[in-house]
């Protein structure tokens, strides 16, 4: 193993530089050259490719988005893309790939070393959503449920000041986890997710409940996937049906991607990335990197992608008993 290149795809989540930051200071430590790929796949086909020292990665911990840019590449999906891609990293001697992103990096890491086993992949999970198997948290979860929290706390005061409902969505259009998250650490009344099916009938009787009740307001967390639709469509059908009662949208949208990385974040981010190198360097690949129950965990792409994590019944249990 001599280079080591890094790169990031799919969607941006806080803490991906981070984990650049580790993988790059990580290979240089062990006296290994570092690469960059920007634009994730994208940069691979088209050669994208650079070397970096350790000051290109200095004073970025602390930064949300990545550094390295992300893309998505449709070339990458077709044998001639990935040929193309192949002689890219041959052209740097690059025999070593930290791939960090979500289910699609992680698919096309898969393909990618099924092809060409002479240069080792190993992927970290860069996701807000939470939804990868083999690992407790996804780098920039935590500071994307954090983001979300702050925002309904300060919807909560504006909604008791004026007697309001309030539907805040949040992202997640496959995974409930930063709905269900956010709507316990806010005290919110109800949470709609994609892994259950929603009664609107019931949720707009507990609603009534509250109000006649002289509840002086309510909050019902919308993961943008969940099968009643978007927040949007919830409020409509609820207004239709509580025709006295105020009620507001909030769309927290990209605002959950951005901003700085907790510590949690940062902190995960650095360990994986320090473990995807040692792994590297021993010669494994194939495979998604971890920490479950605080140790690290490596399994098989196959397994990672396959095995989506499943919500807790216990956190359901705790929105609707404590609300």
């Amino acid at each position: 193993m001599k280079n080591i290149a890094v790169f990031t795809s799919g969607g941006d989540s806080p803490g991906m530089n981070a984990a650049i930051r580790a993988v790059v200071r990580a290979t240089l430590h062990l006296g290994l050259q570092p690469f960059g790929i920007y634009r994730g796949y994208s940069g691979m086909v088209e050669g994208a490719i650079e070397p970096l020292q350790s000051r290109s990665v200095s004073n970025i911990l602390q930064l949300g988005g990545t550094i390295l840019q992300s893309a998505r590449s449709r070339e990458f999906l077709t044998a001639e893309g990935r040929a193309k891609a192949y002689d890219n990293l041959q052209k740097h001697q690059i025999d070593g790939i930290v791939a960090i992103g979500g289910n699609g990096t992680y698919t096309g890491a898969k393909v990618f070393t099924a092809e060409y086993p002479d240069i080792k992949m190993v992927g970290l999970p860069g996701t807000i959503d939470n939804d990868l198997f083999g690992t407790d948290f996804t780098i920039g979860y935590d500071t994307a449920i954090n983001t979300a929290m702050h925002a309904v706390d300060n919807i909560k005061d504006t909604a008791n000041a004026h007697n309001r409902i309030f539907f805040v969505e949040v992202m997640g259009r496959d995974a409930g986890f930063i709905a269900l998250r956010t709507a316990i650490a806010s005290g919110a009344e109800a949470v709609l997710i994609p892994e259950t099916q929603t009664n609107l009938d019931e949720l707009v009787e507990k609603l009534q409940r509250n109000i006649d009740n002289k509840k002086r307001s309510s909050i019902v967390i919308v993961a943008e996937g969940d099968d009643a639709g978007g927040a949007m469509q919830v409020a409509d059908y609820t207004k239709a049906r509580l025709a006295d009662a105020d009620i507001r949208v909030t769309i927290l949208g990209h605002v959950q991607r951005g901003g700085r990385p907790t510590c949690s974040d940062r902190v995960l981010a650095s360990r994986l990335g320090l473990e995807a190198v040692k792994a590297l360097v021993a010669g494994e690949s194939g495979i998604a990197i971890g920490q479950l129950h605080r140790d690290i965990q490596k399994i098989p792409f196959d397994k990672a992608i396959k095995h989506n994590e499943r919500i807790n019944p216990v956190l359901l249990e705790m929105v609707e008993w404590l609300a």
